[in-house]
């Protein structure tokens, strides 16, 4: 769920607490990374950590923040 950008380690953070599990952000990514399993939102190693999810998601539950931050 990380990628190397800028010499700088990035991560997607998924808030499960309010996520809403729409499926907003598994329709948008380019990389296939996300899945919906029942109330579960899975990120795969694929994940680019681009941020187009974050961007769609209505909730504000996704974020990418430096691997340092969490």
């Amino acid at each position: 769920m990380k990628k190397k950008a800028n010499m700088i380690d990035r991560m997607l953070n998924v808030h499960r607490d309010i996520c809403g599990y729409c499926g907003c952000c598994v329709s948008v990514c380019p990389e296939g990374a996300l899945e919906l399993i029942d109330a579960y939102l899975s990120v795969e190693n694929n994940c680019t950590s681009c941020g187009i999810c974050a961007k769609v998601c209505p909730l504000g539950a996704l974020e990418v923040v430096d691997e340092k931050q969490v």
